[in-house]
């Protein structure tokens, strides 16, 4: 839908804001200074994630631009407005689902055939279904194009074989997105499709890799004679390129101008911290808070305007790639900002502090964003190439074979 949030009645957007405070309020929902964790989450956070997305679900408040037919509200983008407007002043425990429903989800929407849609939507977006997304590879990173992993057609079900890396939350995950190589004949860009996949299948072997935070939010995921129904394809046969930047494209999107979850405005705690703390009227701080504050109100102003155009159907653009580089300079600003108002307990804190770690992997997750979805230096190359005009650089590979370029 593509109305505007001024052409609901007064009374049906009142209406609507009472039914969202009505419904954080029975939760108890409160603001929240922690931040949960995407691939970090633990049996508890993950439990409290689905749990509260099902009763969002059942409350007619997820999914809500979605058609009912497929799980959604069937709602307007208005009513999405209305609901990001009012659940921003409240804590959501839903960041590990922030890739399932900020990128899985949208992707089944918008390349699903019916019938994938009826079977997998409603699932996904009432949380009883967790997927996660396959692109990178130990030799595809930025560059996902030239990614290995193969899928053969053998008779009425796909066989995938490789391996990717960097998966988020894999490990928790029922389903995922990924992406193999269907005709290596092609050039790289071309000969990709994607794929649903089950997680659980004895053929995908998933190993947590460590993080110098201690966690293992990320994972290898190895593909040995993985089989699938042929009806698992999600898009056009050797199209996945197209739906692997789309993808990408909602993953920015998802970063750089999301609400809640994973982008959830920092300024707002970190004012709170600062006048608990008696720093409030330091002007260093001060003008490190508001710079931060000035920040997110425009990061929401850019991600509003991506939502709008998702919710009339369209694709998010290059202005994906603003939002999400945008997102990661804000990050690595609240992170300075935050150490600056705990110094010393963001590296050391005292054994009954349940939450003195919380800063450290704050301030060592904020780099990883830099990462996710495409460097800042590939944002930086999307913006100059497709919203400045600037030529690319140049490949001496261009239009050749996947299989005739030399890989190391």
């Amino acid at each position: 839908m593509s109305d505007t949030i001024n052409e609901l009645a007064d009374s049906e957007k009142d209406l609507f804001r009472s039914k969202i405070e009505s419904f954080f309020s029975e939760q108890n929902t409160q603001t929240d200074q922690s931040q949960d964790g995407i691939g970090d989450a633990d049996t508890t956070s993950l439990d409290k994630a689905k749990s509260f997305q099902m009763d969002l679900s059942q409350a007619g408040l997820a999914g809500i631009t979605f058609p009912e037919e497929y799980g959604g509200a069937g709602l307007s983008d208005t009513h999405q407005e209305i609901f990001n407007e009012v659940s921003a002043s409240w804590h959501m425990p839903t960041s590990p689902l922030s890739i399932s429903h900020g990128m899985c989800l949208p992707m089944l929407n918008q390349f699903g055939t019916h019938e994938q849609k009826l079977r997998f939507m409603p699932d996904n977006i009432s949380g009883k279904t967790i997927w996660c997304q396959l692109f990178s590879e130990p030799g595809a990173g930025s560059d996902v194009a030239s990614l290995s992993t193969r899928a053969v057609l053998d008779g009425d079900q796909w066989v995938i074989n490789g391996q990717k890396v960097w998966t988020s939350g894999a490990h928790y995950c029922d389903y995922g997105l990924v992406v193999a190589r269907t005709d290596p004949s092609l050039p790289k860009h071309r000969g990709l499709t994607m794929f649903i996949v089950d997680m659980s299948d004895p053929a995908v072997e998933i190993r947590p890799l460590k993080q110098i935070s201690g966690g293992s939010g990320f994972n290898e995921v190895f593909f040995t004679d993985l089989h699938i129904p042929k009806n698992f394809q999600l898009g056009e046969l050797n199209q996945g390129w197209n739906l692997a930047i789309s993808m990408l494209m909602f993953e920015r999107v998802s970063i750089g101008a999301s609400a809640g979850g994973l982008n959830t405005d920092r300024s707002p705690d970190l004012i709170r911290l600062a006048q608990d703390s008696g720093q409030a009227n330091d002007p260093i701080i001060r003008q490190k808070l508001t710079d931060l504050w000035i920040k997110e109100k425009i990061k929401g102003f850019i991600g509003q305007r991506i939502r709008d155009a998702v919710s009339a159907g369209q694709v998010p653009g290059p202005e994906g790639s603003i939002a999400k580089l945008n997102g990661a300079l804000i990050a690595r600003l609240a992170r300075d900002t935050s150490i600056s108002l705990v110094k010393a307990e963001a590296q050391a804190w005292d054994a009954e502090n349940e939450n003195g770690e919380q800063w450290t992997n704050a301030c060592l997750g904020a780099a990883g964003i830099s990462i996710a979805g495409g460097t800042d230096e590939v944002q930086r190359n999307i913006i100059g190439e497709r919203v400045l005009g600037l030529p690319k650089e140049p490949d001496p590979f261009k239009g050749a074979a996947w299989e005739d370029v030399p890989r190391s």
